[in-house]
């Protein structure tokens, strides 16, 4: 069974619009920012005062998709596909006006990046390329608040190496990982993290496109 994931009640409307009800899907809105979004998914597993680990309702994997910021100069551009490598929780540590530092007293308990599995990684790049699905594939920044402005995104963009921001991802992906289970992210780009300027986005187009996309993987998901 397959769990879909996405932050608002909009990205979900768009993938259940296209997606014929079926067995071995399950849906979950978990709600915008790393906070929300583990607290809903535990939530949707364990139930009150249930064991997480114990709950995984035969959940093969989860696929957490939406929309995204994509950095400047990375060669993304608004309404591009976006395949997760790894997950980085990009504004945890000691915050100053020009940076991010990490904490620098050692055995601290947390961990900020998330590297994904490679087969399924394999698996969802064998579908997008099968049915001719342009797409980039790099490491994902999971922040508290979106950057508004260009300087921002550009120190996140060189901290990490990454081409896209987003407020859920990590979260998830740290969940997945403590309880064993597969996690995927793919998003589709609404705006370039840039000096904000909302009437550049194209929110309602990167949602449509994104839904496009997953369902495609979602009917091939089962047949490799």
């Amino acid at each position: 069974m397959l769990l879909l994931v996405a932050a608002t009640d909009d990205e979900m409307a768009a993938l259940r619009e296209r997606l014929p009800l079926e067995a071995g899907v399950e849906f979950l809105v978990c709600g915008m920012g790393p906070v929300e979004a583990a607290v809903r998914f535990c939530s949707f597993f364990a139930g009150d005062r249930k064991n997480l680990a114990a709950e995984k309702k035969d959940i093969e994997a989860v696929v957490n998709f939406g929309v995204a910021g994509a950095f400047l100069e990375t060669g993304v551009s608004v309404l591009d596909i976006c395949l997760a490598g790894k997950e980085i929780l990009g504004d945890l540590g000691i915050c100053f006006p020009d940076r991010v530092d990490s904490f620098d007293v050692p055995g601290l308990p947390f961990e900020t990046e998330f590297p994904f599995d490679n087969q399924t990684l394999a698996h969802a790049r064998s579908i997008l390329d099968r049915n001719l699905i342009s797409y980039h594939d790099g490491n994902f920044v999971t922040v508290n608040s979106v950057s508004g402005t260009a300087a921002r995104g550009v120190f996140l963009r060189d901290s990490h190496q990454a081409m896209c921001e987003n407020m859920e991802g990590a979260a998830l992906a740290r969940v997945c990982k403590e309880v064993g289970l597969l996690f995927l992210e793919i998003r589709c780009v609404s705006n370039l993290v840039e000096d904000r300027d909302v009437s550049a986005w194209k929110l309602n187009e990167a949602i449509e496109r994104c839904a496009e996309v997953v369902v495609k993987i979602v009917s091939e998901w089962k047949k490799e």
